[in-house]
Protein backbone atom coordinates (compact mmCIF):
# COMPACT_ATOMS: atom_id res chain seq x y z
CA UNK A 1 0.00 0.00 0.00
CA UNK A 2 1.48 3.73 -1.09
CA UNK A 3 2.33 5.34 2.19
CA UNK A 4 1.17 9.03 0.65
CA UNK A 5 2.46 10.62 3.64
CA UNK A 6 5.92 9.55 2.65
CA UNK A 7 5.04 10.63 -0.90
CA UNK A 8 4.17 14.34 0.14
CA UNK A 9 7.10 14.01 2.31
CA UNK A 10 9.10 13.32 -1.03
CA UNK A 11 7.66 15.84 -2.74
CA UNK A 12 8.40 18.59 -0.88
CA UNK A 13 12.02 17.38 -1.26
CA UNK A 14 13.30 19.16 -4.13
CA UNK A 15 16.21 16.34 -4.68
CA UNK A 16 13.58 13.84 -5.08
CA UNK A 17 11.76 12.87 -8.18
CA UNK A 18 9.76 15.18 -10.51
CA UNK A 19 7.16 11.91 -10.85
CA UNK A 20 5.61 10.73 -7.69
CA UNK A 21 2.32 9.20 -6.97
CA UNK A 22 0.04 11.23 -4.96
CA UNK A 23 -3.62 11.74 -3.97
CA UNK A 24 -5.62 14.40 -5.53
CA UNK A 25 -6.23 15.75 -2.26
CA UNK A 26 -3.11 17.31 -2.23
CA UNK A 27 -4.17 19.75 -4.76
CA UNK A 28 -6.83 21.24 -2.35
CA UNK A 29 -6.42 25.01 -2.00
CA UNK A 30 -4.15 24.86 -4.40
CA UNK A 31 -4.79 27.33 -7.06
CA UNK A 32 -5.46 25.97 -10.72
CA UNK A 33 -2.12 27.11 -12.76
CA UNK A 34 -2.79 29.10 -16.00
CA UNK A 35 -2.14 27.40 -19.33
CA UNK A 36 0.99 28.93 -20.96
CA UNK A 37 1.21 30.04 -24.64
CA UNK A 38 3.55 31.05 -26.75
CA UNK A 39 0.82 31.76 -29.44
CA UNK A 40 -2.62 31.64 -28.00
CA UNK A 41 -4.36 28.65 -29.40
CA UNK A 42 -1.91 28.12 -31.52
CA UNK A 43 1.32 27.16 -30.22
CA UNK A 44 1.41 26.02 -26.31
CA UNK A 45 4.87 26.47 -23.97
CA UNK A 46 6.10 23.66 -22.28
CA UNK A 47 5.66 20.86 -25.00
CA UNK A 48 6.00 20.65 -28.54
CA UNK A 49 4.32 21.72 -31.70
CA UNK A 50 4.66 20.31 -34.97
CA UNK A 51 5.03 22.28 -38.00
CA UNK A 52 4.57 20.62 -41.35
CA UNK A 53 5.09 22.01 -44.82
CA UNK A 54 5.08 20.96 -48.64
CA UNK A 55 8.57 21.82 -50.14
CA UNK A 56 9.50 25.11 -50.91
CA UNK A 57 6.28 26.35 -49.20
CA UNK A 58 8.54 28.72 -46.47
CA UNK A 59 7.54 26.87 -43.22
CA UNK A 60 11.42 27.80 -42.45
CA UNK A 61 11.03 31.66 -43.12
CA UNK A 62 7.65 31.31 -40.86
CA UNK A 63 9.26 29.74 -38.55
CA UNK A 64 12.17 32.13 -38.27
CA UNK A 65 9.58 35.31 -38.39
CA UNK A 66 8.52 33.37 -35.34
CA UNK A 67 11.16 33.27 -33.80
CA UNK A 68 12.20 37.03 -34.32
CA UNK A 69 8.56 38.14 -33.29
CA UNK A 70 9.27 36.01 -29.71
CA UNK A 71 12.83 37.97 -29.51
CA UNK A 72 10.97 41.09 -30.55
CA UNK A 73 8.21 41.41 -28.05
CA UNK A 74 6.61 41.42 -31.31
CA UNK A 75 2.77 40.02 -32.94
CA UNK A 76 3.22 37.20 -35.35
CA UNK A 77 0.94 37.21 -38.34
CA UNK A 78 -1.30 39.16 -36.17
CA UNK A 79 -1.19 37.35 -32.99
CA UNK A 80 0.02 37.92 -29.85
CA UNK A 81 2.92 36.63 -28.85
CA UNK A 82 4.92 35.74 -25.33
CA UNK A 83 8.44 37.71 -25.64
CA UNK A 84 11.71 36.24 -24.17
CA UNK A 85 14.51 34.62 -26.16
CA UNK A 86 14.25 31.76 -29.04
CA UNK A 87 16.76 29.80 -30.69
CA UNK A 88 16.67 28.79 -34.20
CA UNK A 89 18.43 25.96 -34.94
CA UNK A 90 18.48 25.11 -38.72
CA UNK A 91 20.32 22.14 -40.42
CA UNK A 92 18.75 22.80 -44.00
CA UNK A 93 20.41 26.44 -44.59
CA UNK A 94 23.76 28.20 -44.03
CA UNK A 95 24.80 31.02 -41.78
CA UNK A 96 24.69 33.54 -45.01
CA UNK A 97 20.99 31.94 -46.23
CA UNK A 98 20.11 33.09 -42.27
CA UNK A 99 21.55 36.22 -42.21
CA UNK A 100 19.85 37.10 -45.74
CA UNK A 101 16.17 35.95 -44.68
CA UNK A 102 16.53 37.66 -41.38
CA UNK A 103 17.61 41.18 -42.94
CA UNK A 104 14.17 40.13 -44.93
CA UNK A 105 12.36 39.94 -41.35
CA UNK A 106 14.25 42.38 -39.81
CA UNK A 107 12.95 45.26 -42.71
CA UNK A 108 9.32 44.03 -42.67
CA UNK A 109 9.79 44.37 -38.74
CA UNK A 110 11.20 47.70 -39.06
CA UNK A 111 14.05 46.57 -36.54
CA UNK A 112 17.84 45.93 -36.90
CA UNK A 113 20.12 43.63 -36.37
CA UNK A 114 21.38 45.51 -33.25
CA UNK A 115 17.67 44.59 -31.71
CA UNK A 116 17.96 40.85 -31.87
CA UNK A 117 20.41 40.36 -28.54
CA UNK A 118 17.50 37.68 -27.64
CA UNK A 119 17.62 35.79 -30.48
CA UNK A 120 20.02 32.97 -30.88
CA UNK A 121 20.98 30.78 -34.09
CA UNK A 122 22.50 27.54 -35.12
CA UNK A 123 23.06 26.50 -38.35
CA UNK A 124 24.23 22.42 -38.73
CA UNK A 125 23.65 22.82 -42.61
CA UNK A 126 26.64 19.83 -43.88
CA UNK A 127 27.00 19.13 -39.78
CA UNK A 128 26.10 15.79 -38.59
CA UNK A 129 22.59 17.13 -37.26
CA UNK A 130 21.60 13.94 -35.33
CA UNK A 131 19.93 14.48 -32.07
CA UNK A 132 19.23 10.82 -31.00
CA UNK A 133 21.37 7.54 -31.97
CA UNK A 134 19.26 4.56 -32.73
CA UNK A 135 19.90 1.39 -31.36
CA UNK A 136 18.61 -1.19 -33.91
CA UNK A 137 18.51 -3.95 -32.06
CA UNK A 138 16.11 -2.64 -29.24
CA UNK A 139 14.50 0.40 -31.40
CA UNK A 140 15.86 2.68 -28.50
CA UNK A 141 16.92 5.99 -28.95
CA UNK A 142 19.80 7.79 -26.88
CA UNK A 143 20.90 11.26 -26.76
CA UNK A 144 23.95 12.36 -28.93
CA UNK A 145 26.30 14.98 -28.36
CA UNK A 146 24.32 17.48 -30.14
CA UNK A 147 21.31 17.04 -28.33
CA UNK A 148 23.33 17.56 -24.80
CA UNK A 149 24.70 20.78 -25.93
CA UNK A 150 21.50 21.87 -27.00
CA UNK A 151 20.57 20.99 -23.44
CA UNK A 152 23.17 22.53 -21.86
CA UNK A 153 22.71 26.10 -24.38
CA UNK A 154 19.12 26.30 -23.29
CA UNK A 155 20.02 25.63 -19.30
CA UNK A 156 22.09 29.01 -20.10
CA UNK A 157 19.52 31.02 -22.64
CA UNK A 158 16.28 30.21 -20.75
CA UNK A 159 14.07 30.63 -24.10
CA UNK A 160 10.62 30.75 -24.40
CA UNK A 161 10.70 29.23 -27.93
CA UNK A 162 13.24 26.79 -29.95
CA UNK A 163 12.64 26.15 -33.58
CA UNK A 164 14.34 22.74 -34.73
CA UNK A 165 14.21 22.61 -38.40
CA UNK A 166 13.85 20.04 -39.98
CA UNK A 167 12.92 16.58 -38.73
CA UNK A 168 14.13 14.60 -41.64
CA UNK A 169 17.49 16.09 -40.40
CA UNK A 170 17.39 15.48 -36.97
CA UNK A 171 15.60 12.50 -36.28
CA UNK A 172 17.89 8.67 -37.36
CA UNK A 173 14.88 6.16 -37.20
CA UNK A 174 12.14 5.00 -39.08
CA UNK A 175 9.35 7.78 -39.60
CA UNK A 176 6.38 4.97 -39.86
CA UNK A 177 7.68 3.29 -36.95
CA UNK A 178 5.24 4.91 -33.95
CA UNK A 179 7.23 3.95 -31.09
CA UNK A 180 10.23 5.60 -32.70
CA UNK A 181 8.42 8.58 -33.38
CA UNK A 182 7.11 8.77 -29.48
CA UNK A 183 10.11 8.58 -28.11
CA UNK A 184 11.77 10.91 -30.56
CA UNK A 185 8.41 13.61 -29.72
CA UNK A 186 8.63 12.23 -25.75
CA UNK A 187 12.47 13.36 -26.03
CA UNK A 188 11.90 17.35 -27.19
CA UNK A 189 9.15 17.26 -24.38
CA UNK A 190 11.43 16.71 -21.91
CA UNK A 191 13.60 19.61 -23.18
CA UNK A 192 10.39 21.99 -23.05
CA UNK A 193 9.61 20.64 -19.94
CA UNK A 194 12.78 21.32 -18.60
CA UNK A 195 13.40 24.79 -19.86
CA UNK A 196 9.75 25.65 -19.87
CA UNK A 197 9.98 26.45 -23.66
CA UNK A 198 7.88 25.87 -26.45
CA UNK A 199 9.60 23.52 -29.10
CA UNK A 200 8.03 24.03 -32.72
CA UNK A 201 9.93 21.25 -34.65
CA UNK A 202 9.63 21.59 -38.67
CA UNK A 203 8.92 18.70 -40.97
CA UNK A 204 8.07 17.64 -44.40
CA UNK A 205 4.65 15.63 -45.33
CA UNK A 206 4.72 12.60 -47.41
CA UNK A 207 2.97 13.02 -51.16
CA UNK A 208 0.11 11.33 -49.55
CA UNK A 209 -0.13 14.04 -47.24
CA UNK A 210 0.07 16.42 -49.74
CA UNK A 211 -2.40 14.94 -51.74
CA UNK A 212 -5.35 14.23 -48.68
CA UNK A 213 -4.69 17.45 -47.14
CA UNK A 214 -3.76 16.10 -43.93
CA UNK A 215 0.25 17.68 -44.29
CA UNK A 216 0.95 14.02 -42.33
CA UNK A 217 3.79 11.86 -42.81
CA UNK A 218 5.38 8.53 -41.59
CA UNK A 219 3.24 7.08 -38.55
CA UNK A 220 0.23 8.70 -36.95
CA UNK A 221 2.78 8.45 -33.63
CA UNK A 222 3.52 11.91 -35.14
CA UNK A 223 0.66 13.26 -35.19
CA UNK A 224 -0.94 11.81 -31.92
CA UNK A 225 2.05 12.46 -29.28
CA UNK A 226 2.54 16.48 -29.89
CA UNK A 227 0.01 18.72 -28.31
CA UNK A 228 -0.13 20.51 -31.79
CA UNK A 229 0.26 20.62 -34.95
CA UNK A 230 0.11 23.11 -37.88
CA UNK A 231 0.10 22.99 -41.73
CA UNK A 232 1.36 25.19 -43.84
CA UNK A 233 0.21 24.37 -47.53
CA UNK A 234 -0.42 26.17 -50.87
CA UNK A 235 -3.92 27.49 -52.41
CA UNK A 236 -4.75 25.15 -55.14
CA UNK A 237 -7.65 25.56 -57.39
CA UNK A 238 -8.32 22.34 -59.43
CA UNK A 239 -4.89 22.05 -61.16
CA UNK A 240 -3.94 25.79 -60.86
CA UNK A 241 -1.98 28.57 -58.08
CA UNK A 242 -3.66 31.09 -59.11
CA UNK A 243 -1.22 32.65 -56.46
CA UNK A 244 1.94 31.74 -56.26
CA UNK A 245 2.77 33.93 -52.93
CA UNK A 246 -0.58 32.80 -50.94
CA UNK A 247 -0.52 29.98 -48.42
CA UNK A 248 -3.20 28.94 -45.65
CA UNK A 249 -1.90 28.10 -42.24
CA UNK A 250 -4.33 25.63 -40.29
CA UNK A 251 -4.36 24.17 -37.26
CA UNK A 252 -4.34 20.59 -37.85
CA UNK A 253 -4.25 19.73 -34.27
CA UNK A 254 -5.04 21.46 -30.85
CA UNK A 255 -4.93 19.95 -27.87
CA UNK A 256 -5.46 22.77 -25.73
CA UNK A 257 -7.66 24.98 -28.34
CA UNK A 258 -9.92 24.55 -31.32
CA UNK A 259 -8.87 23.14 -34.47
CA UNK A 260 -9.89 23.80 -38.34
CA UNK A 261 -8.93 27.57 -37.64
CA UNK A 262 -7.00 28.96 -40.75
CA UNK A 263 -4.85 32.29 -41.84
CA UNK A 264 -4.52 33.26 -44.74
CA UNK A 265 -1.34 34.13 -45.79
CA UNK A 266 0.53 36.32 -48.94
CA UNK A 267 4.29 36.36 -49.72
CA UNK A 268 5.14 39.99 -50.04
CA UNK A 269 9.41 41.67 -49.75
CA UNK A 270 10.61 38.44 -48.56
CA UNK A 271 8.19 37.51 -46.07
CA UNK A 272 4.57 36.42 -45.21
CA UNK A 273 2.09 38.68 -43.83
CA UNK A 274 -1.62 38.04 -42.93
CA UNK A 275 -4.56 38.63 -45.55
CA UNK A 276 -7.50 40.26 -44.03
CA UNK A 277 -9.79 37.84 -42.53
CA UNK A 278 -12.39 36.42 -45.25
CA UNK A 279 -15.83 36.59 -44.44
CA UNK A 280 -17.99 33.57 -44.03
CA UNK A 281 -19.02 33.50 -48.01
CA UNK A 282 -15.76 33.90 -49.26
CA UNK A 283 -14.79 30.81 -47.40
CA UNK A 284 -17.40 28.52 -48.38
CA UNK A 285 -16.88 29.77 -52.09
CA UNK A 286 -12.84 29.35 -51.76
CA UNK A 287 -13.66 25.50 -50.60
CA UNK A 288 -16.22 24.78 -53.21
CA UNK A 289 -13.95 25.60 -55.60
CA UNK A 290 -11.10 23.57 -54.02
CA UNK A 291 -10.30 20.17 -55.48
CA UNK A 292 -7.35 17.67 -54.54
CA UNK A 293 -4.53 19.00 -55.65
CA UNK A 294 -1.89 18.57 -58.00
CA UNK A 295 1.53 17.72 -57.28
CA UNK A 296 2.99 19.70 -60.61
CA UNK A 297 5.32 22.66 -59.69
CA UNK A 298 5.52 22.06 -56.24
CA UNK A 299 9.13 23.24 -55.36
CA UNK A 300 11.79 20.76 -53.97
CA UNK A 301 12.94 20.50 -50.35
Amino acid sequence: MVNFAAEKAKRADPKARKSQFFTATMLDGKEVPARNWLVPSLIPSGTVTLLTGDGGTGKSLLALQLATACALGKPWLGKTVAGGRALFVSAEDDEDELHRRLADVLDAEEASFADLDQLALRSLAGEDALLTELDTRTGKQKATDLFGELDAFLTDLAPALVVLDTLADLFPGNENDRAQARQFIGMLHGLAIRHDCAVVLLAHPSLSGIQNGTGMSGSTGWHNSVRSRLYLERVIQGDDEPNPDARVLRTMKANYGPTGAEIALTWRNGVFVADEPETGLDRSARHSRATPRSLDGLWGD
